[in-house]
């Protein structure tokens, strides 16, 4: 856990421990050791270990709004996400926000890989579709909105995905930055867990007809 009290890597596999009970590779576990220093990374110089640094630190989230609540205001859409740990952990419970850690590029790759389409698939769509807003602050990621209609068919496209066939064109790229082959039970299995996640939080989504506001947090 880090301190605010958010799951550490692979938050919507790990929110019960790695999948079947397996163990991650040594060098992306959670609490592997160069995470220690990550509170003061002015002392962090190795480059691998500032990159694992951020990757801890940063969480991608997504949240359902209803589209007649939300506001062309990044003002507002900043406030969306300033709740407690314990409020997001349960609009999580309830599907009604999702969040992946630092490496959720790598879950984007999973939907949107080469030969999946064009940007605004809905496979592209899944991490990092939507009109993006730019965030006033320079530096800071921009917030993305997806539509209602746009969730809807992103719901579709995950429900009628089959893991598999998302993950056998992905693995080649995915399982070096993992620990390699050795460790395809439990990257498979962290990834699998993850997009159960996603897709339970967009069906819920599409039920409810809201639209996603997505957000980058330190």
């Amino acid at each position: 856990m880090s301190k605010s009290g958010r799951p550490r890597a692979f938050v919507t596999a790990a929110r019960g421990g790695p999948p079947g009970g397996g163990t991650a590779p040594a060098s992306d576990r959670p609490g592997a050791a160069p995470t220690a220093t990550c509170g003061d990374r002015s002392g962090v110089t190795d480059p691998g270990a500032r990159t694992l640094c951020r990757v801890m630190s940063e969480y991608f989230h997504l949240r359902a709004v209803p589209p007649s609540a939300l506001r062309n205001s990044t003002t507002w859409m900043q406030r969306l996400f300033e709740d407690d740990w314990e409020t997001v952990r349960e609009r999580i419970g309830r599907h009604r926000e999702e969040m992946l850690d630092g490496r959720y590029l790598d879950h984007a790759l999973l939907y949107a890989g080469p030969g999946r389409g064009r940007g605004d698939s809905p496979g592209a769509q899944v991490v990092l579709g939507g009109r993006p807003l730019p965030h006033p602050i320079q530096g800071r990621p921009p917030f993305r909105v997806l539509t209602a209609a746009q969730a809807h068919r992103v719901a579709a496209f995950l429900s009628a995905a089959d893991f598999d066939a998302l993950w056998n064109p992905a693995r080649t790229a995915l399982l070096p930055r993992y620990g390699g082959s050795d460790a395809e039970p439990w990257t498979r299995g962290a990834f699998a867990a993850a997009h159960r996640d996603l897709r339970a939080f967009y069906e819920q989504t599409s039920l409810y007809g809201d639209a996603v506001v997505k957000w980058v947090l330190p």
